[in-house]
């Protein structure tokens, strides 16, 4: 009997699987030759066979293939560590109250968002502390809608807020994950534990940046996990929670700028224009300043010069795997 099971939890050569028929979750052991030939990582699909007669752990005996992966490029080591795989979409969470609101960190998760072939929700949180004066929401859902990335306006705090600026709230948010695997994504003070808890209803609780069920202990990741939350799935990884980018090369970053590659197009001299005030005939810098298309337009491009000064840092040649 060969059973599909999906990867929750991993530790050396034992992996915790839950079976795709009872959902269950069995200790497995994968065959030595399995090993050799793949990393195995938690989201991964596998056929596990059960253990022979008296015995408790279950084998792994093939992997499927995997629809994307979550990895960075170790540029010392010249090698790729996948970290886990098979993530429907990735949820950005930001402030709109405090801390402050920061787009360029945005930026930055698209760029992941795109170069790991995952779609992004952004996630406007606290939004019954939002202040207009602040920043622009209209804009920014703007900006992000051209960037094909869907938004949402909750509040974590009060589950029965309504939108305000946006189409879409909490309610839709629930509706969306359901049946997804999400990665949830965003830095310090935004508000990604009540987020998780209050989507979850109570059932699971992110507590000093670890995810543990309500009322069954914490537990400690040092690699990553899937947590069910009953109507969606939750990847925890403390091993992406950093999100420089050092480790693209300046090619992949611009193909993370897709809409940026496309208006370099544009430039008189296009495969050597800086875009900056001084380039001859770029296309930046003879915008109609003022129309709200081209401050959209130089908002992206001043997050990608940004990004492209730390891309810099390290040569191409040395983040080839």
């Amino acid at each position: 009997m060969i059973i599909k099971a999906r990867i929750f939890r991993s530790s050396k050569r034992h992996f915790d699987c839950q079976r795709e028929d009872t959902k269950e979750i069995v200790e497995t052991t994968a065959l030595a030759t399995l090993l050799k030939e793949e990393h195995l990582v938690v989201g991964d699909w596998v056929m596990i066979s059960p253990p022979p007669q008296g015995g408790e752990e279950w084998k792994i005996e093939s992997t499927l293939e995997r629809k994307n992966s979550i990895f960075r490029n170790i540029p010392r080591e010249q090698k790729k560590k996948v970290i886990a795989s098979n993530i429907d979409v990735m949820l950005v969470v930001v402030s709109a109250g405090k801390p402050s609101y920061k787009r360029g960190l945005i930026d930055r998760y698209l760029v992941r968002s795109d170069y790991w072939n995952i779609p992004a929700y952004v996630i406007f949180n606290k939004m019954d502390l939002h202040d207009p004066t602040e920043f622009d929401i209209n804009f920014e859902c703007n900006r992000l809608k051209w960037l094909d990335a869907q938004s949402f306006e909750v509040s974590a705090e009060d589950t029965t807020y309504s939108p305000k600026y946006l189409s879409k709230g909490f309610k839709e948010l629930k509706q969306e994950l359901k049946g997804k695997t999400a990665i949830l994504l965003g830095h310090s003070g935004v508000g990604k534990s009540k987020l998780i808890t209050s989507l979850t209803d109570g059932k699971v609780e992110l507590l000093s940046g670890e995810l543990g069920k309500v009322g069954k202990g914490a537990h400690t990741t040092t690699w990553a996990e899937l947590i069910d939350a009953e109507n969606f799935t939750l990847i925890d990884s403390p091993g992406i929670r950093s999100m420089s980018l050092s480790d693209l090369t300046k090619e992949e970053l611009l193909l993370g700028f897709s809409d940026i590659n496309q208006w370099s197009a544009k430039c008189r001299f296009s495969s050597s224009c800086t875009h900056e005030e001084n380039s001859k005939g770029c296309y930046f810098q003879n915008l109609d300043v003022g129309n709200r298309d081209t401050e959209l337009i130089l908002s992206r491009l001043d997050s990608y010069k940004k990004i492209l000064e730390e891309v810099s840092n390290i040569p191409d040649w040395l983040k080839k795997p």
